[in-house]
């Protein structure tokens, strides 16, 4: 076969669970249905304890197709076709320990897999397992179970012993083995990015017949572009931009970044007053806003990739909404209209805005809490995305 480049198929960030007094997990399995863009014949994985404070382990791993269709409601069994099944390993190891702050590749693994499958990919954690790196995702293609004890030649999960979850826990990567002309674009952002638009992106590259490029999300709920907590009541809310962009953008087989953040560190600050946690002293300048996606900029084209900066959405009527946030969002979307270190901007702003009232949604594309897109306007947001950088 003449698959001689790894690319990324699949991709998350990683990001800071949530801290709560059942952060261990004992004798688990999770498996993640994952969509592939494209055909391959060897996949290799990334497990990735960055955000942890102390090591994990992980049992085992396996990987298999599904006879699922990822872009359908996935079954609660999540199942896979046995006679694919394969082991994961590490430098021919079946389980590896991963050290706070760092990840690890797993070997090749040779898997047959087609354009448009299911793949399964399946850990086993068998002793108390600090779950803390991981972050929250949701989308048509963004599905996940846990089920108790070890299922990880499991054809089907017990349904009595399984439920869903929206969190992913380590895995960060998939690359495969495939055809020379394909590559990765990523989609760099907060939870705007983390919810449903780079899922509604792939349907749409599926849908389109552009059958050469994969979505890679590196996003995390509540990021900030300049500022990060040092607390449990808010660390959940992930690391700032020079503690992340490093770490998640270089990705096998990318060209292109598409950076949509930002209105976390508009809409965020409030006042000690208010909370002690979220000082008015967060707040930044437009110009301060601009240096950091500047330096975003700086950063993604020195690894060789092209930048594209989507534009902040509206937030009208949003808890902490006022007429300077207002203001702020406006300016920083103003200069990455026309931003000259950027190579394009995608304005996400005017694609689901009011046109009578442009501080706010669009009738339908609102999810409800006047801040995060409803699933229409996720998809709008998707075919917002030129065509020119999809093929």
């Amino acid at each position: 076969m003449n698959n001689t480049k790894w690319v990324s198929m699949w991709g998350n960030a990683v990001s800071i669970a949530e801290h709560r007094p059942e952060s261990y997990a004992k004798n688990i399995t999770l498996r993640y249905p994952v969509y592939a863009p494209f055909s391959g014949d060897a996949v290799r994985f990334t497990f990735d304890n960055y955000c942890g404070s102390e090591a994990v382990t992980i049992s085992g791993a396996t990987a298999a197709v599904s006879p699922a269709d990822a872009a359908t409601k996935m079954s609660p069994d999540c199942p896979i076709v046995p006679e694919t099944l394969a082991d994961i390993t590490f430098e021919g190891a079946s389980s590896v320990t991963i050290a706070a702050g760092e990840r690890v590749v797993s070997d090749a693994v040779p898997l047959n897999v087609s354009a448009a499958s299911t793949l399964c990919v399946s850990m086993y954690f068998s002793d108390f397992t600090l779950m803390q790196s991981a972050v929250m995702i949701t989308g048509p293609l963004s599905r996940a179970f846990f089920s108790l004890g070890n299922q990880l030649s499991a054809a089907a999960l017990p349904a009595d012993e399984t439920k869903t979850t929206s969190w992913f826990y380590f895995l960060s990567n998939i690359d495969i083995l495939t055809s020379d002309k394909n590559r990765s674009i990523v989609c760099y952002g907060d939870s705007i990015t983390a919810q449903a638009w780079p899922d509604e992106l792939s349907l749409r590259l599926r849908d389109e017949g552009y059958s050469r490029t994969s979505v890679i999300r590196r996003a995390a709920s509540g990021t900030r572009i300049l500022r990060q907590y040092h607390c449990i009541t808010y660390d959940s809310y992930g690391l700032k931009g020079k503690n992340r962009f490093a770490h998640e953008i270089p990705t096998a087989g990318a060209d292109l970044v598409i950076i949509q953040q930002g209105i976390n560190d508009i809409i965020h600050p409030v006042g000690t007053n208010v909370n002690q946690f979220r000082p008015m002293s967060d707040l930044p300048t437009a110009a301060e806003l601009t240096d950091g996606l500047s330096w975003y900029i700086g950063e993604a084209h020195r690894m060789g990739l092209k930048v594209w900066l989507g534009t902040l959405l509206p937030i009208c009527g949003w808890r902490t909404y006022a007429p300077f946030r207002e203001k702020l969002r406006c300016e920083v979307n103003e200069w990455m209209r026309s931003a000259k270190e950027a190579d394009g901007c995608i304005d996400f702003d005017l694609a689901v805005r009011d046109e009578e009232n442009p501080s706010a949604f669009r009738d339908g594309f609102d999810s409800g809490d006047h801040l995060h897109p409803s699933k229409a306007a996720y998809r709008q947001m998707a075919y917002a995305v030129p065509e020119e950088l999809l093929k």
